[in-house]
């Protein structure tokens, strides 16, 4: 080739970039490895200023409003918080920002276009509901719903509402999941046929033992509206700042961690869901009052449609691991497995070994020629690793919201997909507690 044929060959290369390979030659060919680099070309609109507020300032609801803060033209106009040290914290944090105890003076307010929703699982519903019937737009951490009954509601408020709701799992945003999702469109590792998530974690804050503030009491908590929608019961600073670790307020393990590997795996995928879920677990370590499994497998049965083949899901979350404290997503296919990180993909292919005595033999057993000519092999392991300055999935994702905002356009993760991704985690739940499996109905949304 010429060297002006050799360049243009170099920049086809790399699916997104060019692909620097390393490895030795010869008998040390098939560990080659080739490393490409990921970046995102997308732009998204910055015309128009969003003006956001913040229904329930924990950890999450914090980081998603100083995440969306990050984007250009967004402002915070008010919070909302049930506990008054942290709309304190708001107020020194933000200067003249509008706070109240009560989600619906938010609601009610004008210069409000959009609100964050980072309260307990129990109220994700009603809330979302309430802010798209006050006409504005949600982002709704995950899981979307406290329990699977309250699907379709959400769903049908959104739909005639005409506003761009949003379910915080943000890894379908990240770098990786979109290249995962290329990947395995165009044959990477073969027929998916398998599929298995962990998550590990082995630390008190890890496993929901958050600090109790030494002002928690009925006097700085508005405990009354916190169980407004559940049962009935005296102040426990435990039951509200530790609110994951009881059913009346949290979904365990499953709801909290597994919803996004189900997100993370259904946007690949493009499916809708398993149509049978079975899981087993039990409390090994943090015996501190929780009401809910430190430890939590998760099986599902994904039948065959259009989307994709039919396939198994494994599913494991360990907050007593003494190991790795990791998370992954692998994909398993007929010629390869995929594993997916936020920044990051791996592909390893099958490639036959060369010179495997036992696989000569029985072909030449069969009557086949066997060769002993030397073929190039393609690389075995690929990897697909984020530019330097990739600001984060959790950016993306608020991004994503903000330009659907302002364009009237759509988002992927919206209350149909959000719901998809929730019904099985909180299936979960139901399987473990009454110990059988449970049929489920993922293209209508609903229990078989």
């Amino acid at each position: 080739m010429s060297n002006n044929q050799r360049r243009d060959f170099i920049k086809k290369v790399g699916l997104t970039s060019a692909a620097i390979a390393i490895g030795t030659s010869g008998a040390n060919a098939a560990s080659r490895k080739t490393f490409t680099y990921m970046k995102r070309n997308n732009k998204l609109s910055k015309d128009g200023q969003v003006n956001i507020a913040l229904i329930g300032a924990g950890g999450m609801g914090s980081a998603d409003t100083d995440t969306c803060l990050r984007h250009e033209g967004v402002k915070l106009v008010g919070v909302c918080d049930l506990y008054l040290g942290r709309l304190k914290i708001a107020k020194e944090k933000r200067g003249d920002v509008f706070t109240t105890t009560d989600y619906k003076e938010i609601l009610k307010r004008k210069d409000v276009d959009a609100v964050i929703i980072g309260t307990s699982d129990h109220w994700h519903k009603q809330i979302s509901i309430d802010a798209l019937n006050a006409g504005k737009h949600v982002y709704c951490e995950k899981p979307m719903v406290h329990s699977v009954k309250e699907g379709h509601e959400v769903i049908n408020v959104w739909r005639k509402s005409g506003k761009v709701m949003l379910v915080g799992a943000q890894g379908t945003s990240s770098v990786g999941n979109e290249k995962a999702k290329e990947l395995l469109a165009q044959g990477a590792i073969g027929d998916l046929n398998f599929a298995e998530g962990f998550w590990a974690r082995h630390s008190p804050t890890g496993a929901w033992q958050y600090p109790i503030p030494k002002d928690a009491s009925i006097e700085s908590v508005d405990w009354k509206r916190y169980i407004g929608n559940t049962t009935k019961r005296d102040f426990d600073a435990m039951r509200f700042f530790r609110w994951r670790n009881y059913r009346d307020y949290g979904t365990g393990m499953s709801g909290d961690l597994f919803v996004h590997l189900f997100s993370s795996l259904h946007y690949i995928t493009n499916s809708k869901g398993p149509n049978q879920i079975g899981a087993s677990g039990g409390l090994r370590y943090w015996n501190d009052g929780r009401e809910v499994p430190d430890v939590m497998i998760g099986m599902f049965q994904y039948p065959k449609v259009k989307e994709h083949p039919g396939f198994n899901l494994s599913l494991r979350c360990n907050f007593v691991d003494g190991t790795s404290g990791t998370t992954y997503l692998r994909l398993v296919g007929s010629e390869g497995s995929m594993d997916v990180q936020w920044d990051k993909v791996i592909v390893k292919r099958n490639n036959a070994v060369p010179g495997d005595a036992f696989a000569q033999a029985k072909a030449k057993e069969s009557g086949q020629v066997v060769s002993d000519r030397k073929k190039i092999q393609p690389p075995k392991e690929m990897i697909y690793k984020v530019e330097n300055g990739y600001k984060g999935a959790h950016y993306d994702h608020l991004g994503y919201w903000l330009d659907a905002i302002r364009t009237g356009g759509t988002v992927d993760q919206d209350p149909v997909f959000g719901f998809r991704a929730a019904a099985p985690a909180l299936l979960c739940n139901d399987s473990y507690y009454q110990s059988k499996f449970i049929d489920w109905d993922p293209v209508n949304m609903k229990l078989v």
